[in-house]
């Protein structure tokens, strides 16, 4: 299967409508729509035997613990319907003929069924918890091992919330279906089919009158469950709506009251919860109908089987105790069929959930290693850029024709307008994605011809937007090296100038992080992610905007310790800051996916080309002409209006400036 094949995902959907008073509960009697559908709608696996197939592969390892469920399953069933059974003997035998001691060991052996029923109920119940769960760690670990080796391609054209859909709502239908509607299916079936063996093998006659009304219980059954399952859908879909209205306006609530809009979003929350109400009640009502009606069928059922028992047996064509034991059974008539209904819905979404699983698994990433790919080992660091050509899209390429080296130790900044290409060249460089033409070697060595793990190994990257785990400060750290020490990572904190801060956490190192790490200011989370590039110890250095998020301050101290770390490594610098990359020994200027300049910081100026012109549009809002010490717009915007003229002043030994004055 392509990657590019777009799958058909959906989005957790917080709304799961349950039985009153259980929002999000398990489907239940009548249908009730099952979690995670899709705008509250059954799914419906396009190739149902398929994906049944490719399941039932996983349920293979486990195929001597599934024959003896179904076994006790059996047993379980004929212990139940042993039990009416054993009523009908009771009467005919003992309590007609008034033989207390023989209706006293029919007791005991009716006690004893009903016990080993339980017994082999929980028996079965015990196996299929273990079963299923063994099967969806299998399915969860090569589901979550596989989309950690997809293409970032992938991740580009599926969003996050659609696989987390397929890790939890999909996996999740597929649990409650295998640990619960297999069971409830396979007792259901057994229970009716052997309550009808059974009937007919007690009297023929009296089974199928007692049999007639089992056609209308089961159409009424699916018809009435077909459309609870319509009604809940749509409730559904109307709690998925006031959830989202609710969402978003206590998450924006800061601007409905900045804009005076409390008044409105009452007014939609309001409309939002009417609907809500209603189709709830309509859906209600309607559940509300199936089991009453059903009571019915069975008490109309009982009364046929009373009359015409009867009749038969005033003509000495059937025992009193039969009857008895036909009555019993009509009463556990519709608890199968009321099984029967509900499972359709489970078993279709549990079907389209494997389906989605498995149309992940078949996705093969796009960058793999090929079989004779070799360890990259003892990098001197020399990178070159062969005529690459690349496009996140066929068709529309982002890089063209792109030429470069860069010497082991040297530092390479890459500068030009958003969307330029700029990071597309680290992507590539880091192998997230393969190039459509030429080629890229380190050290000679073309990136294709090793493992992606051993050149991630020998590449650190410090990305802009920082993305930190909920762990402690250390092991964030730790996460550069995992084999470092506790002392190496307070080091490479130090190195990155995060140790000060670090320590004046309420445990220090020990920190607990929030999700995302929402606790820390966004420069704290910038400093930990250089700290932990640092500890990773790279011959590859790539800085995108590694120093935007922190103040001036800090990027001074940073570019300090920086200088150490850059040291003897090849480093690739992204900035859009271009007074931070005065000192590169190589600037290459990127516009429209071209490398249209490149030199040191003032060549490049003094050829007044779009470098020039880009440096210069930096310093517009600030009203200061340049020079090669001049500090950025960022700097002078950052210092008082007068500190920064009087800087220029002694910097320059000229007259003092005056705002908008070169």
């Amino acid at each position: 299967m392509s990657s590019e094949k777009p799958l058909e995902g959906r989005t957790a959907n917080p709304a799961r409508p349950g039985l009153p008073g259980q929002p999000g509960g398990a489907p239940g009697a009548m249908g009730l729509p099952v979690q995670g559908m899709r705008g509250g709608a059954v799914q419906k696996a396009r190739n149902p035997r398929a994906a049944m197939r490719r399941l039932a592969a996983y349920l293979r390892p486990e195929l001597v613990p599934v024959v003896w469920v179904m076994a006790l399953v059996l047993v379980t069933t004929g212990l139940e319907l042993l039990g009416p059974y054993l009523v009908g003997v009771a009467i005919d035998r003992f309590i007609v003929r008034g033989d207390l001691p023989g209706l006293l060991r029919i007791v005991l052996l009716m006690l004893l069924t009903y016990t080993l029923a339980w017994l082999t109920q929980y028996a079965q119940g015990r196996q299929v918890v273990a079963i299923t769960q063994r099967v969806l760690r299998t399915l969860r670990r090569s589901l979550f091992e596989h989309v950690q080796g997809l293409s970032l391609r992938f991740f580009d054209q599926h969003p996050s919330g659609e696989l987390m859909s397929r890790l939890t709502n999909d996996i999740d239908a597929i649990n409650r279906v295998l640990s619960q509607s297999i069971i409830e299916l396979t007792a259901s079936l057994f229970t009716l089919v052997g309550m009808a063996v059974v009937m007919l093998l007690l009297n023929l006659r009296l089974a199928l009158g007692a049999l007639v009304l089992l056609p209308l219980m089961a159409w009424f059954t699916l018809r009435v469950g077909k459309g609870t399952r319509r009604g809940f859908q749509q409730v559904q879909a109307n709690l998925g709506k006031l959830n989202a209205v609710m969402e978003e306006n206590i998450s924006g609530l800061r601007v409905v009251q900045a804009f005076r809009r409390q008044r409105a979003a009452l007014d939609e929350f309001e409309h939002a919860n009417l609907a809500a109400r209603d189709s709830s009640i309509r859906a209600q009502l309607l559940m509300t109908l199936l089991r009453p009606m059903l009571m019915v069928l069975s008490n109309l059922d009982i009364v046929v089987i009373a009359g015409l028992g009867g009749w038969l047996a005033l003509r000495g064509l059937v025992r009193v105790g039969v009857i008895a034991t036909f009555v019993l059974y009509a009463r556990r008539f519709f608890d199968p069929l009321l099984t029967l209904a509900d499972l359709y819905s489970a078993i279709q979404s549990a079907l389209a959930g494997a389906e989605r699983v498995f149309e992940v698994l078949d996705q093969v990433p796009e960058v793999r290693d090929h079989a004779d790919a070799i360890e990259l080992t003892a990098v001197r660091g020399r990178v070159t850029f062969e005529g690459v050509s690349f496009g996140y899209v066929k068709g529309s390429p982002v890089l063209k024709d792109v030429s470069l080296v860069a010497e082991p130790g040297q530092v390479v900044a890459l500068v030009g307008p958003t969307g330029a290409g700029k990071t597309t060249i680290v992507n590539l460089l880091t192998r997230f994605y393969d190039v459509d033409e030429g080629s890229i070697r380190i050290d000679g060595r073309d990136i294709r011809e090793v493992t992606q793990d051993s050149l991630r190994r020998q590449v650190g990257l410090v990305l802009q937007d920082t993305f930190l785990f909920s762990d402690t400060v250390l092991e964030n750290i730790r996460y550069g090296r995992l084999d470092a020490t506790d002392e190496e990572c307070v080091a490479a904190a130090r190195l990155a100038n995060a140790d000060q801060f670090i320590r004046r956490l309420p445990q220090g190192y020990q920190t607990l992080l929030s999700e995302r790490a929402t606790n820390l200011s966004q420069g704290q989370r910038q400093l930990l992610a250089i700290a932990r590039a640092v500890l990773a110890n790279p011959r590859i250095l790539i800085l995108d905007e590694a120093t935007s998020n922190v103040d001036t301050r800090t990027e001074i101290q940073l570019q300090e310790a920086l200088l150490g770390l850059m040291k003897g490594r090849t480093c690739f610098v992204i900035a859009h800051r271009l007074s931070t990359i005065r000192n590169a020994d190589q600037v290459l200027v990127i516009k429209d996916g071209r490398i249209v300049e490149r030199g040191t910081h003032d060549s490049l100026l003094a050829q007044r080309g779009f470098y020039h012109r880009l440096y210069m549009s930096q310093f517009a809002h600030t009203g200061v002409q340049p020079t090669r010490d001049s500090p950025s717009p960022d700097e002078a915007g950052s210092l008082p209006p007068s500190l920064h003229q009087q800087t220029e002043y002694r910097r320059r030994g000229s007259r003092r400036l005056a705002p908008g004055t070169r």
